[in-house]
């Protein structure tokens, strides 16, 4: 399996609306981060679909190494 892009190691807060469907960048190409913007063509990587469960302000991983994707999981800090 490939290796991700790294946009940015910190994650990146986001506004989230109950019910509404976000599509998160696996990939780490997309200009759009967190989230895809179709940049992963030809490769292996898909977009993840998250559905909002609640209004809030999640925090989505930028640094593409999560195990909670879309989430961050605090990754990004065993990063070089």
């Amino acid at each position: 399996m490939s290796t991700p892009d790294i946009p940015q190691k910190t994650p990146l807060p986001v506004d989230v609306e109950e019910g509404r469907k976000y599509f998160w960048c696996s990939c780490g190409k997309s200009d759009r981060q967190p989230f895809c913007d179709g940049s992963h063509q030809g490769t292996e990587f898909l977009p993840l679909t998250y559905v909002a469960e609640t209004t809030r302000t999640l925090y989505f991983c930028a640094c593409k190494h999560t195990r909670g994707a879309p989430l961050c999981d605090g990754s990004h800090n065993a990063l070089d």
